[in-house]
This record gives structure tokens, C-alpha cells and sequence, in this order.
């Protein structure tokens, strides 16, 4: 049995971190795409799972650098995912322990019994909170670093 089976096949996602306290960041996350290579795993999917540290291939200095979860307080990238049309997005402003503000928009399908911005902030199983800011712009938001929310889809 060769060593290469046990490989799972990744290709990397270029990301914007922000770490508590180095700062900025930039680099690389790898993303699965065991499944289907034209449809790689999701950011949001690699900083949501249980495992405490993510593995970033950083390209000056060339080097590969472990994060823990906990220190990362919000992840940038671009995304070109299509929007359903049955789903009412909620916009909405993050404020930061930083003091930064985020406004965007989140676009998950809830159950209707749960699909308030409230219901949205305590999905437990979910560190990173995924915002839409701009059109081909995500943001991945610690929900630990979050002060409070203004949900701007009631007003």
C-alpha cells in the first residue's frame, strides 16, 4: 500500500488572516478537494472544523505556520459563490473587540423556527461566523472576538 493513498488531495485558498496579536497576515489556507477539484472545500469549512490549529503556507518568508483557532479573529477572501434566490439574506453590523466594524450580510438558510440573526450568532458548532461584505468578498469572523451585533434587516 503506498504512502500517496493515504493522502488526502488539497489545493490552496489565498486568505487574509487577522491574528491576535501578530496582526495582518497573509497566505494561504489548503483546501480539500477530495470530492470534486472544481468544487474545493470551503474556508469557512476548514476554520469550522473541531481540529484547535489550521496549517497556512505563508509565501514571504516561504514557510508553512500553524495557527491556533483562537487567535485568528476574522479571515478575508474572495468567493464566487451564486446566491439562491428563495433566500433572504440578513444584513447586519458586527462590532469588533478591536473596535472595527463589520457590515455585511449573511446568507444561510436556517430552519424557520431558528433564522434570526440571534438564532444565526449561536450556532454552536460554528467558531467562524461567514459575512458577506462586498460581492466576491467573505469574511470569516471569530465569534469570540464579536462585542455585540445589530441585526439591520429589522429596521
Amino acid at each position: 500500500m503506498g504512502s500517496d493513498k493515504l493522502v488526502v488531495p488539497k489545493q490552496l485558498s489565498q486568505v487574509t488572516l487577522w491574528v491576535h496579536p501578530e496582526g495582518i497576515v497573509e497566505g494561504a489556507l489548503f483546501v480539500s478537494i477530495e470530492h470534486d477539484p472544481s468544487h474545493p472545500e470551503d474556508p469557512a469549512q476548514v476554520l469550522n472544523h473541531t481540529s484547535p490549529f489550521i496549517v497556512v503556507r505563508r509565501e514571504n518568508p516561504d514557510e508553512l505556520r500553524f495557527y491556533n483557532k483562537s487567535s485568528i479573529v476574522r479571515v478575508h477572501y474572495r468567493a464566487n459563490e451564486s446566491t439562491t434566490p428563495d433566500l433572504q439574506p440578513l444584513r447586519c453590523t458586527l462590532h469588533m473587540m478591536d473596535g472595527s466594524l463589520l457590515r455585511g450580510e449573511i446568507r444561510r438558510e436556517l430552519p424557520p423556527d431558528r433564522s434570526r440573526f440571534y438564532d444565526f450568532l449561536n450556532l454552536e458548532k460554528e467558531r467562524f461566523a461567514k459575512l458577506y461584505l462586498e460581492e466576491d468578498q467573505v469574511c470569516l469572523v471569530n465569534k469570540s472576538y464579536i462585542v455585540c451585533g445589530l441585526d439591520e434587516s429589522v429596521r
